[in-house]
């Protein structure tokens, strides 16, 4: 699944699982993430993210993975051009900040996980000029983060360190019901939101889960 003139070399079929397994568990909850969505916004996000990572796996052989970060970049690119509203440009600006804190590593640390990350995070965090609290996707992105972070540092093995991080987010997501919404469609709903999970935070649990599995069950060389 490889372009054939770029190898893949050291935690290049890593970031490949993450990527694939992203874009196809996004495809297959297309409707799931509608409703979530239609509960106080327009609906529109499940439809939007699957139309986004379809053209990821349509494009998946020519996408240039010299090194993971610039597959990464590439990823992000194509997620920015194909998916509307404004999840396009915070899903795609993610990749690209984590994309560009790989820098041209073919080798990537743990430490290095947890910054590209963090990037994505910052890189979220000013494209949708939101933060912790205001029922996005952050408040589960970042709580998932800091478990990573924490685990790798207790040395936990890889497949530990996925299914850690979708457990909290999954725990992070549902928590998103006790919040008011802050932004986007849904932040007209005032008080209205309390109650229902945000749907980009539910959505990052669910690519979480898949992602822990995938690893569990075909381990990357």
């Amino acid at each position: 699944m490889t372009a054939p003139d770029t190898p893949t070399t050291g935690s290049q079929p890593a970031v490949e699982l993450v990527v694939r397994t992203i874009a196809q568990t996004a495809i297959d909850n297309e409707t799931y993430f509608g409703e979530l969505d239609a509960v106080v916004g327009d609906g529109d996000f499940g439809y939007s993210l699957a139309r986004g990572f379809e053209k990821v796996l349509e494009q998946w052989d020519e996408i240039d993975r010299k090194d993971p970060g610039t597959f990464l970049k590439k990823t992000g690119m194509i997620v920015s051009s194909r998916i509307g509203g404004t999840s396009g440009p915070i899903w795609g600006t993610a990749f690209l900040r984590a994309g560009t804190t790989a820098g041209s590593d073919t080798q990537l640390t743990g430490e290095q996980a947890v910054a590209m990350l963090r990037a994505a995070v910052e890189g979220i965090k000013a494209r949708g000029q939101s933060d912790v609290g205001d029922k996005t996707l952050l408040d589960a992105v970042v709580p998932m983060t800091d478990r990573i972070e924490s685990e790798l540092r207790a040395g936990s093995a890889p497949a530990e360190v996925a299914a850690a991080a979708a457990e909290t987010a999954r725990e992070s997501a549902e928590s998103t019901k006790d919040l008011i919404a802050k932004r986007g469609r849904a932040s007209y709903t005032g008080e209205r939101s309390i109650g229902s999970v945000d749907a980009g935070a539910m959505a990052v649990a669910v690519l979480a889960e898949a992602i822990a599995k995938a690893w569990k069950d075909n381990p990357p060389a």
